[in-house]
């Protein structure tokens, strides 16, 4: 009998004698992993078409800063303006610039705002202005010019004869003729002739190159006074080759010419000096609105030709 440690199926349990095939491994599912995969194939194909579909576009440009608004820039713009409104406009966006303006460019950019204003006979404001400009003392005979030529607009005799005095008493001594004869011609204008006669003495004293001007129209006002003139052929011939003697000088010519004698002469000069004052500059044209006036009173009653 064979032992039993010679028999390996002794102590087997049963049904081990059999033996058994031995199993594959089981393989596990690859079906999450190709899902995971088809995931980022998918999520790379959107990403590289986004890219693609970015190159395509057309690059947006990002809003550019506004530019810094330079009151030199709008001080040139008003000066270079053809209209009341548009030499306004500038004046107006020159002084609103945030920047820390200098006196010399913000007295600039009011006087600017005040012819503009001057030429749309908004008188009140245009006085308003020179007078804001008069605290900056830049040039301020000049400003108390622009203050005494809105008030003498509106009415204002008495105040626009101040500014004037205060220009001829401040100004250099190069304006102080021309400040001394705009107040003598407020005088005339308003019949005042006595105080024309000794604005206009003081003109004829400090001026040079139109002290010709200066002495026919201080003639002017001693023959309204009733005073004796003589020599005004001469005062004619000198103010006639002078600089003066085409613009503002028309005026005086024009009424020498009446007390001489010689009517032709001064229906010419006259209405030359109309044409021109009313052709020229706006703010020219309102400002000799009066003497313009007065010419065509003179040419109204002198003999038809």
């Amino acid at each position: 009998m064979s032992k039993a440690k010679d028999n390996p199926t002794s102590f087997a349990p049963a049904g081990a004698g059999k033996t058994a095939k031995p199993k594959a491994p089981r393989r596990a599912s690859r079906e999450p992993e190709r899902e995971r995969e088809a995931d980022v194939a998918v999520a790379t194909t959107k990403k590289t078409s986004a890219r693609r579909e970015r190159a395509k576009a057309p690059t947006k440009k990002r809003p550019a800063r506004p530019k810094s608004v330079l009151a030199e820039d709008m001080l040139r713009r008003a000066l270079e303006a053809t209209t009341p409104r548009s030499r306004a406009l500038w004046a107006r966006r020159g002084l609103a610039t945030r920047a820390q303006l200098d006196r010399t460019t913000q007295a600039m950019l009011l006087r600017q705002l005040y012819l503009a204003y001057y030429e749309e006979c908004r008188f009140a404001q245009a006085a308003a202005i020179a007078e804001q400009a008069l605290t900056l003392d830049v040039l301020p005979d000049v400003a108390h010019q622009d203050a005494a030529r809105a008030k003498q607009a509106l009415g204002d005799v008495e105040g626009a004869a101040a500014h004037l005095r205060l220009a001829a008493r401040i100004g250099p001594a190069s304006r102080k003729a021309f400040h001394y004869w705009t107040l003598g011609s407020l005088f005339y204008l308003h019949h005042r002739y006595a105080e024309a006669i000794a604005a206009m003495s003081r003109a004829a004293r400090w001026g040079t190159t139109d002290k010709p001007l200066y002495h026919g129209h201080l003639a002017l006002a001693r023959i309204a006074l009733g005073q004796t003139v003589e020599g005004i052929g001469d005062l004619i011939d000198r103010l006639l080759v002078a600089p003066a003697g085409n613009g503002y000088g028309r005026f005086v010519l024009g009424f020498l010419a009446l007390h001489a004698g010689r009517p032709d002469d001064a229906r010419r000069w006259l209405e030359a000096f109309v044409d021109r004052t009313m052709s020229g500059r706006r703010a020219a044209a309102v400002a000799l609105r009066g003497e313009v006036e007065v010419a065509r009173q003179a040419l109204a009653r002198l003999p038809a030709d």
